[in-house]
């Protein structure tokens, strides 16, 4: 029979003792998605099958992170704010999910066609310059200097307008 080693045993030790903090850890897990999913419920009036499908590891987390930046109010961005830049993200990335979402949560938010159509177009036209700017390789500190530049003559040019 094959002796084992120290190092082997306390390797073996590792595996097993990591496998009951694991163990530990799913039931605290558990702990943390019917919680999340019960304060889903509390704030949205369902728990939409998006956050179903998330894994029940991380759904505490990920709720957390969706309702302290996303829903919460008292942030320096406001909710149409928010959400006319989730729009131009998902404009962008493209999902078909997120545009709708964030078009329907911005003009819950009080957004009008006008911004939800400006939002998207402020996208493409970011888009459209960076690759403009990294295709051609144009140099960053260079690019730095003529943007301060630009928004320095702006600022004297408002400041004598007013």
């Amino acid at each position: 029979m094959r002796s084992h080693t120290p190092k082997t045993i306390g390797f073996i030790s590792a595996i097993a003792f990591a496998g009951l903090v694991g163990m530990s850890g799913a039931r605290a897990d558990d702990a943390g998605a019917t919680a999340a999913y019960k304060d889903i419920q509390a704030t949205l009036g369902i728990v939409p099958g998006f956050f179903k499908v998330f894994p029940q590891s991380g759904i505490a987390g990920a709720w957390a992170e969706f309702k302290t930046i996303q829903l919460n109010p008292n942030t320096q961005l406001n909710g149409k704010t928010k959400e006319l830049i989730g729009l131009a993200v998902a404009a962008q990335i493209p999902c078909t999910y997120c545009i709708y979402f964030h078009t329907a949560a911005a003009k819950a938010n009080g957004a009008t066609d006008e911004e939800i159509s400006e939002a998207v177009a402020m996208a493409a036209i970011s888009r459209h310059w960076s690759t403009v700017l990294n295709g051609m390789q144009v140099d960053l500190a260079g690019f730095k200097s003529d943007t301060d530049t630009v928004l320095k003559l702006a600022g004297e040019k408002a400041k004598s307008t007013n």
